[in-house]
Parts: C-alpha cells; structure tokens; sequence
C-alpha cells in the first residue's frame, strides 16, 4: 500500500509538476488515511469501497476535522485512487459517490490602510534584518503573491518592477510592484542582504539570519513579532496581506478578472470572494455620502 502512495507521490510531482508544498499536502492526507487502514485492519487498497471510506471521513468530523480540511482529504483520495484505477491496479474506483462537505462561507480576513500603516511603521529598518523585514511586508502586500511565491523569488526573478513568481500547479506568471516597494528592495539589497549572505551560491532574495533561504514559517514568526510591536489586537499573517491587497485593488477600481491573473486563480469564483468585501465597503460610502441615506 506505502509503495502506492510513494509511486502516486512522485507521479503528481514528476509528471503533473505539482509544487513540494501540494506534493506534502497529498503525502500528509494518505499516510492519515494509511493509518486509519491499519487500525482498521485493512490490508490492501482493493478491500477500500464506499463505506470505509465514509466511515474514515465520519472518524475525521468526529475529531472535529474542519469542512475546508475534510474537503481537501476527500480531493486528496479522490486524485488517488483515480491514479490507481488508470494504472489498472483497481477495477473501480470508490470515491465516485463521494460528496464534498458544503463549506461554510467565509469572508476574507484583511486589515484597513490605517492598520495596514501601523504594521508597515512598526518595523525597524536600521538593522539588516529590520530592512529584510519591511520589504517582505511591502513586497506581499504590493504584489499580492502567496507566502510560498515570496521565499522561492530569486535575485533573477526581480526585474524593472516585475517579479516572476511559480504558484500553485508548477504556473508561472508576472506580478508587479511599485515605488514604495521598489524603495525597500534598493534599500535591502545594498544594506541588507549582503550584511546577512554567507554562501554567494545562494541566489534567494530573502535570507535568515544565518544566510540561508528564508522558510515559509520564518516569514509567519516575522509577521508575528510585527504585530506584536504594532500593539494592534487583530490577528495577522502573511495570508492576510494576499487578502488585503485583494480587496485594496477592488475598492481602487481594478476589475476583478486583472486581480484574479495577478492572484494567479484558475478559477474567477475563487476571486469572486473578495468583491463581497469590496462590496460592503461600497455600502459603507454609499451610506455616509449620499444625503437620503441619512437618518
């Protein structure tokens, strides 16, 4: 059964050319699901059909898995096992009557330009790791890509306002930033990255304090600190600032299929999200500026 999981891994890996971060997502799920298999005494994936899957997924609620995880287990097995039928090691496949759990909707988490100021301000600069740090808030911020885009970005991938960055599926795509955050880079990049890089070899923008290539969790613990020094009781991280530039760039005016290119979503309802955002905030000005909308 392990060799199954390890074959499908590298097949998503190799030939789909899934990202390691997705790769790691699918291993986590099948080896839970593995586990389950064992405890239940199920020694090959040919005995799996509807009602052990249904009763794996009920042992998930019980355990007050959220509907937003069980839906991604659930895609998880389903991408298996169709593998493993198109590789004619199963006859069936037995997810095919497998539903999603309908997700609760959910407003994106974002912060206001007066919040947004305060955590920008709240960094000191006047240290190699200060400079790093404010250009990683300017740059998430002023482009809008995922934290996992922002720690592979390498000097090569900068270029007269453009960042080419690798999202999700392998795609690659061109985000754009501004002055502010053209300011940052040029200030980093002459006082703070070569204060910090130990190997030349490295060619990853940004760099810990020891000079090797950032992680996705260094740049969750800065956020961290950050907020800790702005004194703002909201809670805050890198996925925040993807939102907020989100909601920003639709209550600026920008259109919401640009935003979605620049986001890098397949699909425009996985945009769409924000537009209630923006809308609600229409309401708002609508409701302080026009005279018949007064009590």
């Amino acid at each position: 059964m392990n060799q199954d999981i390890v074959a499908f891994l590298r097949y998503i890996e190799v030939e789909k050319g899934y990202s390691k971060e997705t790769v790691k997502s699918y291993e986590r799920d099948l080896l839970l699901f593995h586990s389950f298999l064992k405890q239940e005494n199920i020694s090959h994936l040919k005995k799996v059909d509807y009602s052990i899957l249904r009763m794996y997924l009920m042992s998930l609620y019980e355990k007050k898995y959220s509907k937003k995880t069980i839906s991604r287990v659930i895609s998880s097995l389903r991408s298996f096992f169709k593998y493993l039928v198109r590789e004619n090691k199963l006859d069936s496949d037995p997810c095919v009557l497998l539903s999603n759990p309908k997700l609760d909707k959910k407003l994106p988490n974002y912060v206001n330009y007066e919040e947004l100021d305060q955590l920008m301000n709240s960094v000191d600069t006047s240290t190699p790791l200060g400079k790093r740090d404010a250009l990683i808030l300017e740059m998430l911020y002023s482009t809008g890509i995922r934290v996992s885009e922002l720690v592979h970005i390498k000097l090569s991938d900068v270029s007269h306002g453009e960042i080419r960055v690798v999202g999700k599926g392998n795609k690659e795509r061109i985000v754009y930033y501004g002055k502010m955050c053209e300011k940052k880079l040029i200030d980093y990049a002459k006082n703070g990255r070569g204060k910090l890089i130990k190997d030349p070899s490295v060619q990853f923008l940004f760099l810990n304090k020891n000079g090797k290539p950032l992680s996705v969790r260094g740049v969750e613990l800065i956020f961290e600190q950050v907020v800790r020094k702005s004194g703002l009781k909201i809670h805050v991280t890198p996925h925040t600032f993807r939102h907020t530039y989100a909601t920003h760039m639709l209550n600026e005016g920008a259109d919401l299929k640009s935003v979605q290119e620049l986001l890098g979503h397949e699909n425009l309802s996985t945009t769409q999200v924000y537009t209630h955002v923006s809308n609600a905030h229409l309401r708002e000005v609508y409701l302080h500026a026009h005279p018949r909308a007064k009590s």
